[in-house]
């Protein structure tokens, strides 16, 4: 299935697509030859333990592509600057990451447990000449688009606070900018860590 998201003021060029499986050469486009993206291929909230630090790039980039071509729903979003693929942001069922079941960043108290069908928005890839240019903030709205289309309650993200810290690598900034989430209407639900943050926007908005 395939369906157009609705463009961002402003952004005339960008267009935003559910990574369906005919869609996965731009997947492997954007997460390139170089770099955490291209090692991982979105696979570090999938595994955990083992079965993450005896991983190699090969089997975490055939588990991606078995995943955008086998399963029925998109794992994941896809930006366009005009043809061009130039972004990626990961997003699903919370349930489906095992890391993020048992990590304690985002592990909620026991008094206070996820509501049903939550999902959550994982990580972002932009490719490096297309940064600063509104790519992030169209993927997490063709996100949240993805989830409450699949029946998402509400959605959920893990950004960082580049205000609480003096200073904060690019590398970290794949969860995303707790202000990116703000904008996007998410509220902050608790804060594990000085600059991590727990953020939730509900079905629908």
């Amino acid at each position: 299935m395939s369906y157009p998201y609705a463009m961002m003021p402003g952004m005339a060029s960008l267009r935003t697509r559910p990574a369906d499986p005919d869609r996965w050469d731009d997947v492997v486009e954007v997460m390139g030859t170089r770099g955490d993206p291209s090692r991982c291929w979105c696979q570090f909230f999938q595994r955990r333990g083992r079965d993450w630090s005896t991983a190699t790039t090969a089997s975490n980039r055939e588990r991606l592509c078995a995943q955008v071509r086998s399963s029925d729903i998109a794992p994941g979003v896809l930006a366009y600057a005009d043809d061009e693929p130039v972004g990626w942001c990961q997003v699903g069922p919370k349930a489906g990451f095992t890391r993020l079941e048992h990590s304690p960043v985002t592990t909620p108290p026991a008094d206070e447990p996820d509501p049903s069908d939550l999902w959550a928005v994982t990580c972002f890839v932009v490719r490096p000449r297309h940064r600063r240019h509104g790519v992030a903030a169209a993927l997490l709205a063709a996100a949240i688009e993805h989830a409450e289309r699949h029946g998402a309650s509400a959605v959920e993200g893990y950004p960082v606070d580049p205000t609480a810290r003096a200073r904060v690598s690019s590398a970290e900034l794949y969860h995303g900018t707790l202000s990116l989430f703000l904008g996007a209407g998410f509220h902050q639900v608790r804060r594990p860590g000085p600059s991590r943050v727990v953020v939730r926007r509900s079905g629908r908005g």
